[in-house]
């Protein structure tokens, strides 16, 4: 019997932090859950496709929109189940025995979300996602997906956005999510660069604005201005 499970990881420019990710990933391999990884790459210039290849990942080309990328990935994908995993997060060990008890479900799943810090901001925040994805039925993309194909068909997919693809699908998931106790961690980096209160306001600011109506290409090229 095959594995059930593909894992799509989309990636741009993101040599420094794939490795990590894929390595999270040995236990499912190990487990029998994992039938191939796809890295969906939108025109990375550093050693993204090396690191890919050299852990034997199936790599698909297309341009740097991570939802087109995702949705690229995920047609690639021949499993019955797809795992969505961004490059910077890492799942925590124990994640299989999770995943592999969910696929009896008709659910799609999200992770408990963690970040690579032990501060009190960092607490905070993930709080806040995880009380979000539980109650508001938001997960957002750093928080992992593991969904079945038909699920993923049923819905629509991905749409091909530069941002918000996660929030998108979320809503068209909505009364059909359900949170796994384990937990994908996912880098601070960010959050240290800019300033833990900044890009949190940030975020919520463009979650509103997009349930306000503005195109996600608008927002796209605010949030890369900083």
């Amino acid at each position: 019997m095959r594995a059930p499970i593909s894992v799509i990881i989309p990636t741009l420019n993101a040599q420094a932090a794939l490795g990590v990710a894929l390595t999270s990933l040995m236990e499912g391999l190990d487990r029998g859950l994992i039938r191939e990884v796809i890295v969906s790459d939108g025109g990375s210039q550093d050693g993204t496709g090396l690191v890919a290849q050299a852990w034997g990942a199936e790599i698909v080309q297309g341009a740097p929109s991570r939802g087109g990328q995702l949705r690229k990935g995920c047609a690639a994908a021949r499993g019955d189940w797809l795992l969505i995993l961004h490059a910077d997060t890492q799942l925590a060990p124990g994640w299989s025995s999770a995943a592999e008890a969910h696929l009896t479900s008709e659910r799609a799943a999200w992770f408990q979300l963690r970040f690579d810090d032990t501060g009190l901001a960092a607490g905070l925040v993930a709080g806040w996602a995880n009380l979000r994805a539980r109650f508001l039925g938001l997960p957002y993309g750093d928080q992992g997906l593991l969904i079945s194909r038909d699920l993923y068909a049923a819905s629509g997919g991905y749409p091909d956005q530069p941002l918000m693809e996660d929030v998108a699908l979320a809503r068209a998931l909505r009364g059909q999510l359900t949170g796994l106790q384990a937990a994908a961690i996912t880098s601070a980096d960010k959050y240290r660069d800019q300033g833990w209160l900044r890009r949190g306001a940030r975020n919520l600011w463009t979650l509103l604005r997009y349930f306000a109506g503005v195109p996600a290409d608008r927002l796209a090229r605010a949030y890369r201005r900083g």
